[in-house]
C-alpha cells in the first residue's frame, strides 16, 4: 500500500502513530507522512516568540528549522518519507495565547480550504490506498483545522487518538467534522521504534513529557487506537487478502 499521515505540527504523527507507521512502513508499505504547518517566520513576537523561550531557545533562534530536522530524523527512525509545508501555526496565524489555541478556530481563519486544495495536489502525486490523520481530541485549532480539510477530501481514513493531548484528557471530544460510523481499530505496532523516533523532538520532550524518561514512560501506556469507516476497513481487508 501507498499511506499518508497528515500531521498538523512536526512530532504529532509520530507522538500519536509513530508504532502504526514504523509496523506498516517495515511491511513494506510507502509512508508519506505530511506536516502542514511548519513554516519559519523570522523574528516572532508576542505568543509566537513565547513557544520558543518556553522551550529554552533564544529569540534568534530558527524553531521552526530545528524542528523540520528534528522531525526528518524522526521519520528516518520510522522509515516513512517526510514532507514540511511552508504553512504558518497558530500563533502566527493571530492566536494570543495557550487558552486561545483551545478556544475554538477564529472567525476569518479558514486554513482549511488551502489545506484540502494542498492535500488533493499531494494525494494525486502520492496516491495513497489509505490515509492517517487525527480525530483533534482536545480541540486545538491547528488539530481541527486538518481534521475538517482531511475530512472534506473524504479519503478511506484511519483516524489517530491525538497525544499527547489525549494523556492529560483520556475522555477528550473528537472535533466536530470527524466523520460518524466509525470503529475501534489496531494495527501492528512498533512501540520501541516510536519512543525512539519521538526522542529525535529534543526541543518538545521537556515542555510536554518532562523529559525523554517522561515521554517513554508516557507512550509505554499508550496503544495507538485509530477509528475506521467502512472504506479504511475495506482497503485493509484488500490489502490482507493480496498478502
Amino acid at each position: 500500500m501507498r499511506v499518508l499521515a497528515v500531521s498538523p505540527h512536526l512530532d504529532d504523527a509520530a507522538f500519536s502513530v509513530g508504532g502504526t507507521l514504523a509496523a506498516l512502513a517495515d511491511a513494506g508499505h510507502a509512508v508519506t507522512v505530511v506536516t502542514c504547518l511548519t513554516a519559519s517566520v523570522p523574528h516572532p513576537t508576542g505568543f509566537a516568540l513565547a513557544c520558543q523561550l518556553d522551550k529554552g531557545l533564544p529569540a534568534d533562534a530558527d524553531y521552526m528549522a530545528l524542528r523540520r530536522a528534528e522531525d526528518a530524523a524522526a521519520m528516518a527512525t520510522l522509515g516513512a518519507t517526510p514532507v514540511h509545508w511552508d504553512l504558518p501555526e497558530a500563533p502566527h496565524r493571530g492566536y494570543t495565547g495557550p487558552a486561545d489555541l483551545f478556544a475554538g478556530v477564529h472567525r476569518g481563519d479558514d486554513l482549511w480550504r488551502e489545506l484540502a486544495g494542498r492535500l488533493a495536489v499531494l494525494a494525486a502525486d502520492v496516491d495513497p490506498d489509505l490515509w492517517l490523520a487525527p480525530q483533534a481530541l482536545g480541540g486545538h485549532v491547528d488539530h481541527l483545522q486538518v481534521l475538517r480539510a482531511v475530512a472534506a477530501l473524504d479519503p478511506p481514513v484511519l483516524w489517530w487518538r491525538d497525544s499527547p493531548y489525549v494523556l492529560r484528557d483520556p475522555a477528550a471530544a473528537p472535533g466536530p467534522d470527524l466523520p460518524a460510523d466509525l470503529d475501534p481499530l489496531r494495527l501492528p505496532q512498533d512501540a520501541g521504534r516510536r519512543a525512539a523516533a519521538c526522542a529525535c523532538y529534543g526541543t518538545q520532550l521537556g515542555f510536554q513529557f518532562g523529559g525523554v524518561e517522561g515521554m517513554r514512560s508516557a507512550l509505554a501506556g499508550l496503544p495507538e487506537v485509530l477509528l475506521a469507516g467502512a472504506r479504511a476497513r475495506a482497503v485493509l481487508t484488500a490489502e490482507r487478502q493480496a498478502g
